[in-house]
């Protein structure tokens, strides 16, 4: 007699590659084993039904910022990742900025990976980072693993991780393209930036002046034009304006390699209810007005924009300077990852989405974009990463509930639809409380097309 799967878990709402579908995903060895009938007769050690719950397979998020080592303060691996499996995220990329040192050495990488061993619930790999002065630390940090390099064309914020101009993100795109290597470029304009006013006070509006679409269309043309000079690779961070569509349409259309994600707080949030002084709502580039909020879920419809990540970008409450409630001081980022897949759907569902959708861009889209093979679909040869979701259930967002180390968020006492009952890694049920028994992965190497997808417990760094 054959050996039983590890583990089954029955859905009558399904989310696969094919569309949503009564399904059986039975598991062996931390991989999907096959994706069978919902009434499919199957010996498992474990039998899991969902009952109304949907079935989806854990969530990718590329944009996230752990800041751990030396700003632990802030957040850590231990925090993040626990926030992320409580929010249906089974594997995240961390960011080389805001951690001490940034990763933009194959030492510092090192240091990273030894801060992030054993601490992590959910499977993390490490982008990193294009600087003025690391041209030759560009290719190493590639043969390291890593799954592309961040840049910005603006001030990054912290002082350790410079930005470059446009002809210095040229130079390293000149270095990375033979590597086919993915270049990731926070798309505002620092010229730009300092012809426009400055930011003081609690008047949002301000604020939201201070960082004009042009500001992004600009930057974003320069990644364009690279893109076009040099065939390489390049994604555009964080889209807010959305004025830039068309021409990121155009780029595509002519065959240019670019893509681009959003997040959720420029897709469910406005600048018009953005109250007086609440800094918890600034992140750079702005949320914007409702019509732009409108442009942009047209385009992620049409698939203009590829995928849907958190940029989970947190710090003290100190630096949100709630004393003051000046947006011109406070700290300009949006801690969502435990949230990030109930407020997408909460707004996705309102403009007549499905959670096939929301799937296709939490999911499938950055593992795509990020290549992560293995990762993203409920299907045969895949991570068995896996999630219970109970789609039509409501709650209210409380920050006591939020498992990263600062719950500061623009989204406490905002009630959304969409509760995460169970969170799988590998075929392993997540207790963000518990062992932490997620990998290090690194970037995989092209693979066969027409094999199987490969697994990513082949591309993970072991331990």
């Amino acid at each position: 007699m054959a050996k039983p799967f590890d583990l089954a878990v029955r859905s009558r709402r399904a989310i696969t590659p094919e569309g949503e579908r009564p399904a059986t995903v039975v598991v062996h060895e931390g991989v999907i084993a096959a994706v069978l009938p919902y009434d499919a007769e199957v010996h498992a050690a474990r039998t899991v039904e969902c009952g109304r719950d949907a079935l989806l397979p854990g969530l990718v998020d590329s944009h996230v910022h752990v800041n751990e080592p030396g700003r632990t303060e802030w957040e850590g691996f231990s925090t993040a990742t626990a926030a992320a499996a409580a929010g249906g995220i089974t594997t995240l990329i961390d960011m080389p900025l805001n951690c001490l040192p940034p990763t933009t050495t194959v030492a510092a990488l090192g240091t990273k990976r030894a801060s992030a061993e054993g601490r992590c619930h959910v499977d993390v790999g490490f982008w990193g980072g294009l600087v003025p002065d690391n041209l030759a630390d560009l290719a190493p940090l590639h043969a390291a693993g890593v799954f592309g390099f961040k840049c910005f064309l603006a001030d990054s914020g912290v002082p350790e991780f410079s930005h470059v101009s446009p002809a210095e993100m040229a130079r390293g795109v000149a270095e990375l393209s033979p590597l086919d290597a993915l270049t990731i470029v926070h798309a505002e304009d620092e010229l730009a930036l300092r012809r426009s006013p400055g930011a003081r006070g609690r008047d949002y509006r301000g604020f939201l002046a201070s960082r004009p679409p042009e500001v992004e269309t600009i930057a974003i043309q320069h990644v364009l034009d690279t893109a076009r000079r040099t065939g390489a690779r390049l994604h555009v961070l964080h889209l807010s304006a959305a004025n830039a569509l068309g021409a990121i349409a155009a780029a595509r259309a002519a065959g240019d390699r670019v893509t681009v994600e959003t997040c959720p707080h420029y897709l469910a949030l406005r600048a018009e209810a953005v109250p007086e002084g609440a800094t918890q709502f600034k992140c750079c580039p702005p949320i914007r007005e409702d019509a732009n909020r409108d442009a942009l879920w047209r385009a992620l419809a049409g698939g203009v924009i590829d995928c849907v990540v958190s940029d989970h970008s947190p710090c003290t409450p100190e630096l949100k300077r709630p004393d003051l409630g000046d947006f011109g001081l406070a700290w300009g980022g949006i801690s969502s990852l435990q949230v990030s897949l109930p407020v997408v759907w909460t707004e996705a569902r309102r403009r007549g989405h499905g959670l096939s959708d929301v799937v296709d861009w939490m999911a499938a889209g950055p593992a795509r974009v990020a290549g992560l093979p293995g990762k993203g679909a409920l299907a045969a040869g895949y991570d068995a990463d896996l999630v219970r979701f109970a789609a039509e259930e409501t709650f209210t967002v409380q920050p006591a509930i939020l498992h990263h180390r600062n719950p500061v968020t623009p989204y406490a006492e905002r009630a959304l639809c969409g509760v995460v009952k169970t969170t799988w890694l590998n075929g392993e049920e997540i207790d963000p409380t518990g062992p932490a028994r997620g990998r290090l992965l690194r970037r995989a190497e092209p693979h066969r097309q027409d094999s199987l997808p490969q697994s990513t417990h082949d591309v993970l760094n072991s331990r």
